[in-house]
């Protein structure tokens, strides 16, 4: 997962129009591996850490079809899913084109 990593390093997305939310606990390890990838493409976002907060965890299931596990993502308040999805649009090379709609 992390090999996605060492090509970002210099290689800022550009032209980033969209808006991210990223539902979190503090020391999740997917959690922090995505919001890597999102702060090494220079992406800016909205982070809601959810840690022993039930009443955000209900939203947060809400928004992702019943989804309780973190991170669940959102890109211009479309369900993106977690941090596996996001590394995959990133490997198809389709994260760039989300984030710049």
């Amino acid at each position: 997962m992390f090999d996605c990593l060492k090509s970002l390093f210099g290689k800022k997305a550009t032209g980033i129009h969209a808006k991210i939310e990223i539902y979190t606990w503090r020391t999740c390890p997917y959690c922090i591996a995505a919001k890597m990838l999102l702060f090494f493409k220079g992406v800016h976002f909205t982070e809601y850490k959810i840690d022993g907060d039930e009443i955000a965890r209900k939203k947060m299931a809400e928004r992702a079809n019943g989804k309780r596990t973190v991170p669940q993502i959102f890109i211009n308040n479309a369900h993106i899913g977690g941090c596996t999805d996001l590394f995959a649009l990133e490997q198809k090379g389709e994260l760039n084109v989300l984030l710049r709609q």
